[in-house]
């Protein structure tokens, strides 16, 4: 899958904390391998899976999903997720008529008590650019192919105000429990860059 890589040269922050990195590593102070599966928890793991609890929740009971789409804020400060970069939340969901996308065009605002660290590809420029003037392009290089007949609204984050996907609730998926259905939220989906994983023996149109 091609996804959208390389931006502008490194900032100042960026290239000291290489530099710092860099010379920890050569005094045997840090594991470069110890340090990247952290980064990975953080950005794969633990952020992503406070937000699936979040659409999960959702997914099952309409009056939270009502009070999210209302006020996001209230509503995942009820499951005890705020926050730094969490402070002013909106929910925006996704249906059959409309696939919501998020970006941050200035830099790379992020939910991060909902969804961790950004990825890497979130903050790039050719992202930032290209989602805005191209989303349908870019999801499918994503591997999201969204319908000619679905919107495609794309929701530009800032430092004020930062934005979640309820992404749709998979088929199939009636008798799960709560906990399963968070099993099936991806960090993707709730950017919007992705969908819901499928429940166990169902298969995407």
């Amino acid at each position: 899958m091609s996804r959208p890589h390389a931006g502008p040269p490194e900032s100042d922050p960026a290239i000291l904390t290489r530099a710092i990195e860099s010379l920890l590593t050569e005094k045997g102070l840090i594991d470069p391998k110890a340090l990247d599966a952290m980064v990975d928890t953080y950005e794969n793991k633990i952020g992503p899976r406070n937000g699936a609890k979040v659409v999960a929740r959702a997914w099952v009971d309409p009056g939270y999903k009502a009070r999210l789409l209302a006020d996001a804020t209230a509503a995942i400060k009820e499951l005890g997720f705020s926050g730094l970069q969490g402070e002013d939340m909106v929910v925006v969901e996704n249906t059959a008529d409309v696939h919501n996308v998020l970006v941050c065009t200035l830099c790379s605002c992020y939910p991060w008590p909902t969804l961790g660290l950004p990825p890497n590809w979130y903050k790039a420029a050719p992202y930032r650019a290209r989602v805005v003037a191209d989303p349908r392009g870019v999801l499918k290089e994503f591997g999201l192919e969204v319908p000619e007949t679905t919107e495609i609204r794309t929701w530009d984050t800032t430092a004020e105000l930062r934005y979640l996907v309820l992404p749709q609730r998979p088929a199939g998926t009636e008798n799960l429990s709560e906990e399963q259905l968070a099993d099936l939220v991806t960090r993707d989906s709730m950017i919007g860059v992705g969908l819901a994983k499928a429940a166990r023996g169902e298969t995407r149109a």
